[in-house]
């Protein structure tokens, strides 16, 4: 009887998922929180970082969605889409221009370029989250909003970021944390907004040291966590990426 109840359950999470065709959103309250990499204070520590409050969706987006923008813009389906706006890898894992597996349709979109999703979040009247606000939401758990320093938080971001094909999976496969958001870690990658920025130091990233001056030596000394391996990985994946860069595991999800 049990296991018919969980069936049912699924079923119908799947039918509502089919229905949707934009994500629902949370509100994020407002804070502040300490970054990875940022400006240094008279303390040499890094300043915290204040996050405004915000929306954001719970969930990233699914193929099936991403379907539904296509066929309302069709300049951005795979055979129209112009390359300096997308790597002809874009939507590669699709059978044609509006064609998936059934079975993938509820899973995250992915091989999206950042020009892409930056239009899908616009015609949605949203648009794509901030690193700061997409750091600030990933560092919780489902019990406090900054997990970094818990033990059980760092182990599952290192498990999940070793466990294969995890873009196959359905969206909200991974427990929502404290916010009521599922799949910040242990589904795909995501994009942000000034994804290309997000290495630059100095106050408000304008100073000109960039990617290579970080990364080569000196990252590891300007980090706030050296523990934070997650993050790392994050901001080191965000500094090799270009606009029209398209990857099997790298999706998104709107803000507003």
């Amino acid at each position: 009887m049990k296991k018919y109840l969980i069936n049912i359950i699924t079923l119908c999470f799947c039918g509502w998922l089919l229905g949707q065709t934009s994500t629902p959103m949370v509100t994020i309250k407002g804070g502040s929180y300490v970054p990875l990499y940022g400006v240094k204070g008279e303390n040499k520590a890094i300043k915290p970082v204040n996050v405004k409050s915000f929306q954001l969706d719970i969930y990233p987006v699914t193929n099936a969605q991403y379907k539904a923008f296509l066929e309302k813009h069709p300049e951005w389906q795979r055979s129209r889409v112009k390359g300096i706006f997308a790597q002809k890898s874009y939507l590669s894992h699709w059978k044609s221009d509006l064609d998936f597996s059934p079975l993938e349709a509820q899973a995250p979109v992915t091989h999206i370029s950042w020009f892409a999703a930056k239009k899908y979040c616009e015609c949605e009247g949203k648009r794509l989250p901030t690193t700061d606000e997409w750091e600030y939401v990933a560092q919780a758990d489902a019990q406090s909003i900054d997990a970094r320093k818990k033990k059980h938080y760092q182990e599952y971001i290192v498990r999940s970021m070793q466990t294969p094909k995890t873009y196959l999976q359905k969206v909200g496969s991974t427990p929502k944390n404290y916010w009521g958001v599922y799949d910040m870690h242990g589904l795909v990658w995501e994009w942000v907004s000034d994804f290309n920025s997000v290495l630059l130091s100095g106050d408000s990233r304008k100073d000109k040291q960039g990617d290579d001056a970080l990364f080569c030596g000196g990252s590891a000394l300007n980090a706030s966590d050296l523990t934070n391996y997650g993050a790392f990985m994050r901001y080191a994946l965000r500094g090799s990426l270009k606009a029209n860069y398209t990857m099997l595991n790298m999706g998104f999800r709107c803000a507003l």
